[in-house]
């Protein structure tokens, strides 16, 4: 954006001897890229109405570019230069001072779109007093707005068609702001480009994408449609030059009004010899160049209501033979064949009656219908969505009238039910005070017959625990049997386990006795080194045995942990199984004396928990562990 400050010029530098591209295709079927002159789009501002409008849209692309913040706003000085670029193309003086002059009552800062639009409209677009290119004019509004807004390098199609398309975006798009373009002329522009490519219409395919659409409110804005043809969703298959064609051909037919354009001969007027030309057809007039490439333009005949074309019979030579008279001269002209004549007859009649009526090009005339369709389309459905209003209240109004009548229908039912149920009720007691007499009677006989039946179940039920309680009394003098013997087995382990833990601090007494013998030969002078290695690695194997025989007692010990743990299994299932009889015991208090444990003596304590080992299993184990300890020292 700074350099719209630097300079007011420098979007038009590349612009006024600039050139535009298109890609046609020849009577043969070859393609080739050709020039447009600078006066394709030479139009006057006051005399069409239309043409304003879509100026504007340009004007607002560029407003919109110009708003980097976004806020809907420009810098007055970004306007100086926007306004001084639309006078140097428009042809018209620029008065730096105006804008300043026309907002010196607004010093707030940026303006809004709706701010500039009296400036522009008084200033600029009031000010035009002879013709100017509008192509040059769209693409300078183009250069501002597309940078800003879209990049052609991952699409199918070139800038050059970009711009294009961005072109029939504007013809095409609806006259509010901000632009867009509704669904029904998405596909008009499509249909035409899939035309003009030689590609068939594929409905489901654009179907599919309406689907898509009704996301974005079924518009699409022009870097959207942009986006659209270059990514080739309703393109695929095609090559970029046939895509480029078929944008070309629309932007000609849409745009520059080329209505047709083909080769035919000519009559000259001085030499009167014939010259095959490129004759293109316009609303108001038919141009003929040296060659499809338009560069050397001959001339023009200018169409008017007075202008009228008739069909010539064979002469000279000539067949399919036409000529169209104007006030000052006419022009004798030879279609290739018959069908080309007839067609170029009708498309020239057609432009003359449109003439005479006063009315646009077919085109813009067909974009009008099209909208007014649309704006018809959109009254009747409002009006019918109106329509549906009303008849949704009157369909309430009936449905509360009929939801009062059936309320009422509901009361007069429930009355009668109620009345019919009082009745009913009536009857119904009676039946129940019979009932409950008859009840009363077989219950007296039933509880009698219940009290006989009670007494014999109570005494089978007496002798039946009886019988339990002798059998609960045997069984719990086997649980004490068993306590008793864990508690015995627990008392050995205990000793054994108080053994191992004596002998293993001894042994680590000793290997720390070792190491320290060990510390104090190493510091010993440099003369008795050889002497202390030796001693050193006696003590080593010393050492080693000694390790082995800790690793040996290490593994004992984990053995008669796991026997501590299974006998400690043993008395916990012992004393569960006596605190069970204890408490059917209590519950059938006096048949039987309980049999209470004797005193337990002091637990020995060891590595492998209380009373691993008995006594004498831990005596047995320190005798054959001492036994080991001295077979060692003489093998060392």
């Amino acid at each position: 954006m700074t350099a719209l400050h630097a300079s007011p010029g420098y979007y038009f530098r590349n612009f006024f001897h600039r050139e535009a591209m298109f890609t046609v295709r020849t009577a043969d079927g070859e393609t080739t890229e050709t020039h447009i002159d600078r006066l394709l789009l030479l139009l006057l501002l006051r005399d069409d109405m239309w043409l304003r409008d879509e100026i504007l849209k340009s004007i607002w692309h560029a407003f919109t570019a110009l708003d980097v913040d976004q806020r809907g706003k420009v810098s007055k000085s970004q306007l100086k230069v926007l306004s001084h670029s639309l006078c140097t193309v428009m042809r018209i003086p620029h008065d730096p001072v105006a804008l300043e002059e026309h907002f010196k009552d607004d010093d707030k800062g940026p303006l809004s779109n709706q701010g500039y639009m009296p400036y522009l409209n008084r200033f600029i677009l009031d000010k035009v007093q002879e013709e100017f290119d509008v192509l040059e004019f769209n693409k300078m509004c183009w250069t501002l707005c597309y940078k800003k807004n879209i990049s052609t390098k991952h699409l199918l199609i070139s800038d050059d068609d970009a711009f294009k398309v961005w072109c029939i975006f504007n013809f095409l798009s609806e006259e509010k702001y901000p632009l867009v373009m509704v669904t029904e002329e998405i596909e008009y522009f499509l249909r035409k480009l899939m035309e003009a490519m030689g590609s068939g219409w594929s409905e489901e395919k654009f179907c599919d994408y309406k689907l898509q659409l009704h996301a974005k409110n079924n518009r699409l804005s022009a870097w959207e449609l942009i986006e659209l043809l270059g990514l080739g969703r309703f393109t695929k298959g095609m090559t970029r030059q046939t895509l480029s064609m078929g944008i070309g051909e629309v932007f000609q037919e849409l745009i520059l009004d080329v209505l047709k354009q083909g080769y035919m001969m000519k009559k000259g007027h001085k030499r009167k010899n014939w010259t095959e030309r490129w004759f293109v057809l316009r609303p108001n007039s038919l141009s003929y160049y040296a060659c499809e490439d338009l560069v050397e333009k001959k001339g023009d005949i200018i169409l008017d209501r007075t202008c009228c074309v008739e069909s010539l019979p064979d002469k000279e030579g000539k067949k399919c033979m036409f000529i169209i008279k104007c006030t000052d001269k006419s022009f004798e002209i030879s279609a290739s064949d018959k069908k080309k004549k007839q067609e170029w007859l009708q498309a020239i009649q057609t432009c003359l009656q449109l003439l005479r009526l006063g009315l646009p090009s077919p085109h813009r005339e067909a974009r009008l219908r099209r909208r007014e369709l649309r704006q018809r389309q959109q009254t009747e459905e409002d009006d019918l969505a109106e329509r549906m209003k009303h008849l949704q209240a009157a369909n309430e109004n009936k449905q509360r009238q009929l939801e009062g009548m059936r309320k009422k229908m509901e009361e007069a039912a429930a009355t009668a039910a109620e009345e019919d149920h009082r009745r009913k009720q009536m009857q119904l007691d009676q039946q129940d005070r019979y009932r409950l007499d008859l009840e009363r009677e077989k219950m007296v006989r039933q509880q009698m017959e219940e009290q006989v039946a009670q007494k014999s179940s109570e005494l089978e039920q007496y002798l039946l625990r009886v019988r339990e309680l002798e059998d609960m009394y045997r069984r719990l003098e086997e649980a004490l049997e068993d306590e008793k013997q864990a508690k015995q087995d627990e008392e050995a382990m205990h000793k054994l386990q108080a053994s191992l833990l004596e002998e293993e601090a001894a042994k680590r007494a000793e290997l720390e006795r070792f190491y320290r013998q060990q510390q104090r030969a190493l510091s010993q002078t440099e003369a008795e080194k050889q002497e202390l290695v030796a001693e050193q690695r006696l003590k080593e194997r010393e050492l080693q045995a000694a390790m082995l025989q800790l690793e040996k007692l290490e593994r004992e010990r984990l053995g008669a942990l796991e026997q501590y743990q299974e006998v400690s299994m043993k008395l916990e299932r012992a004393a569960n199984k006596t605190k069970t009889w204890k408490d059917k015991v209590a519950k059938h208090e006096g048949l039987v004396r309980l049999i209470q444990p004797g005193h337990k003596g002091p637990q020995r304590i060891t590595n492998w928990g209380p009373a691993s080992f008995t006594d004498v299993e831990l005596e047995l184990r320190k005798k054959s562990w001492q036994e080991r300890k001295n077979q060692g020292a003489p093998a060392q």
